[in-house]
């Protein structure tokens, strides 16, 4: 039986792959916080886990949906680079290392963009603390030189699914007839449908010789007047008000997030995975939401 690691694999991301892998057979090991699974103090239990397996996954971070006070910008960042550092070491002394480690990243690492998409090799890093938190969680995952092991780090854009994720807060906002536009409504929104996250993984799987970095994102990305839009369509509510930039801030103050999450605009584009030739199950946001909201 292959055998799979999920690294904080008790998230939204995480519990869908590990019913997706499970149903295809795999044995799924997971690591995490939670005392029901192998504990990241625990290095004899990581190198047992990681010891012959076929995939390590790590998902594992702290939530940005907080607002950035000094207290949670560490434990964002840290929470990234010490739990690959922990990985990455207890792979070294792993006598049958794992053949792959595909590492979380994120595609906020690229700059504010409305005028170009950002790709794998044309894309620009932008600047700030996300950007800073992005860069330091790559750079720790390839820092890292394993001989026996493929290293693949996917930048994900918005996950879209049923069990979690930004999708519950869109929703409700949409209801409660506050689905317009936020801001100006200009800024890009990219996104992936989770059972392509998971359709990406064994793509690479597949792929023997692939190492580096993939945008995990749609080929298809939207502007924010036309996510809301479509999501007012899908749930069929006519009328949503828009939602000025003053307003998020103060709301975001309220609720304990950070307006970057709705207003940076994130032009990504999966450049690599459209040249290996990986097809995406839901290429448009129609689909996608159709698939997740729709009973």
């Amino acid at each position: 039986m292959k055998k799979i690691v999920l690294a904080g694999g008790t998230g939204f991301i995480g519990k869908f792959l590990e019913e997706r892998f499970i149903r295809e057979g795999y044995e799924v090991l997971i690591i995490s916080r939670n005392k029901a699974h192998i504990q990241w103090d625990d290095e004899n239990g990581l190198i047992a886990a990681l010891n012959g397996a076929d995939i390590l996954i790590n998902l594992a971070g702290k939530s940005v949906n907080c607002r950035y006070n000094k207290k949670n910008k560490e434990a964002i960042l840290v929470s990234r680079t010490g739990t690959t550092n922990k990985l990455g070491n207890a792979v070294l002394k792993c006598s049958t290392p794992p053949l792959l480690w595909i590492n979380s990243a994120t595609a906020t690492i690229y700059r504010h963009a409305e005028d170009r998409p950002m790709t794998e090799d044309g894309g620009e890093i932008g600047k700030g603390f996300s950007v800073e938190v992005a860069k330091a969680w790559e750079k720790s995952f390839f820092d890292f030189v394993l001989p026996k092991t493929r290293q693949v780090a996917v930048r994900m854009a918005i996950v879209l699914g049923k069990a979690g994720g930004v999708i519950i807060p869109m929703v409700r906002l949409t209801k409660f007839g506050l689905g317009g536009r936020q801001g100006k409504g200009t800024q890009m929104f990219s996104w992936i449908h989770i059972e392509d996250v998971f359709r990406i993984i064994q793509f690479i799987a597949e792929k023997k010789e692939t190492t580096g970095i993939y945008n995990c994102s749609a080929p298809n990305p939207v502007t924010n007047k036309e996510l809301m839009k479509e999501l007012r369509k899908t749930l069929n509510i006519p009328i949503g008000l828009p939602a000025p930039v003053w307003l998020l801030k103060k709301g975001a103050v309220i609720i304990k997030t950070e307006t970057e999450l709705i207003l940076k605009s994130r032009w990504v584009i999966p450049q690599r995975l459209k040249e290996d030739g990986y097809t995406f199950k839901f290429p448009f946001l129609e689909q996608a939401l159709n698939d997740i909201l729709k009973k």
